[in-house]
């Protein structure tokens, strides 16, 4: 595979975007869309806890998710029928009978995808500073959080071009890609909804009763820790519970879910940022912390806690390494087959499709 010749096709398929008046349009309202919801969550969040402190954190959580929802629903259109549309128009020729190889096409209509997609998110760019000056992000969460989305949004437009290469019909092609993202949205909870209640099993589990130094640990007076004692019974409970533990994988693929895990954690309040707080509460000052509302971090907590092991003492285990190498590995997969459907000549071909 060459570069220039990769070069050369996403340098055609910008081109004909930027030809198209309707792209310009739909930048600014993306644009629009996004600096006001960012803009009405930071006066909602003003509005609710005003002497809070680190407002960032909801403001950005609440954007990166918003971002991600209104990107997977951009990104099927810049590849759901980019092969088949051009096979329709009868342009796919033109670069079929070059010296471009099948591969080198593939690539080049991705990269061009992909850079468009990389466009809308960088439109973002304001409103991510914005939220960040609020206080409360560090850096390393900026750039963890971007680089995967930019990622997932490679992946979805891979998967559209697979698409694209493989069915007639561009209407087809189109809707089926959002299809497709829907599945890797709503239906992996779905699908993990289900697998959580048909993992459910019964358990017993008997508790003891403690000991005289844990009533005391616990504050009890010395004149009611025999008596504590004394009536104190074991008790043994009989359930249900869900065994997520053996079903969390099912939810790892959501890009949601991905984007969440991987944020980094938020850093622990410092030792000058204490001082300031307890002075603060000693002359009648209370600011909430809004690091403890972090909307990406709720996410990823609960995510982790489903894969634990009722019982289990070990710490909270990620979930995103997995769920983004499946993407990938499915990205690339959609990749190699859209190259082997861009092969000239083909040996099969649906009815009523033209040969190129």
């Amino acid at each position: 595979m060459r570069v220039d010749g990769v070069v050369t096709v996403a340098r055609q398929e910008f081109t004909l975007r930027i030809r198209a008046g309707r792209w310009r349009w739909l930048l600014g309202t993306w644009f629009v869309l996004v600096s006001a919801f960012t803009v009405l969550v930071h006066l909602s969040v003003r509005a609710s806890f005003h002497d809070a402190t680190n407002k960032g954190v909801v403001v950005y959580g609440a954007l990166v998710l918003f971002v991600l929802a209104l990107a997977l629903l951009v990104v099927p259109s810049l590849t759901g029928q980019s092969v088949n549309g051009d096979r329709e128009r009868g342009t796919l020729a033109t670069l079929q009978v070059t010296r471009l190889t099948a591969l080198e096409i593939a690539v080049g209509k991705l990269v061009a995808a992909w850079g468009t997609a990389l466009a809308f998110l960088a439109l973002a760019l304001p409103a991510v500073l914005y939220s960040v000056a609020l206080g409360g992000i560090p850096v390393s969460r900026l750039v963890v959080v971007t680089v995967v989305v930019a990622l997932l949004l490679g992946v979805v437009a891979a998967l559209a071009l697979c698409l694209s290469s493989l069915l007639a019909r561009s209407t087809t092609s189109g809707v089926l890609s959002y299809l497709t993202v829907f599945a890797m949205t709503v239906g992996t909870l779905v699908v993990f909804g289900i697998g959580a209640a048909m993992s459910t099993e019964h358990y017993t589990e008997q508790t003891s009763c403690p000991t005289r130094q844990d009533l005391v640990d616990q504050g009890f007076p010395p004149e009611v820790l025999d008596r504590a004692l004394a009536d104190c019974r074991s008790t043994t409970y009989d359930g249900t519970r869900a065994r997520t533990d053996h079903v969390w994988w099912l939810l790892a693929p959501n890009p949601f879910v991905i984007v969440a895990d991987a944020a980094p954690q938020l850093p622990k309040e410092t030792a000058a940022e204490r001082r300031s707080r307890l002075s603060d509460e000693r002359a009648g000052r209370y600011h909430e912390d809004l690091r403890h509302s972090d909307p990406l971090g709720a996410i990823g907590r609960g995510v982790r806690d489903l894969r634990k092991a009722p019982g289990s003492d070990t710490g909270r285990k990620p979930v995103w390494p997995f769920g983004l190498a499946f993407d990938l590995l499915l990205g690339a997969g959609a990749l190699w087959l859209t190259a082997r459907r861009l092969h000239a000549p083909s040996r099969t071909l649906p009815r009523g499709q033209r040969v190129a």
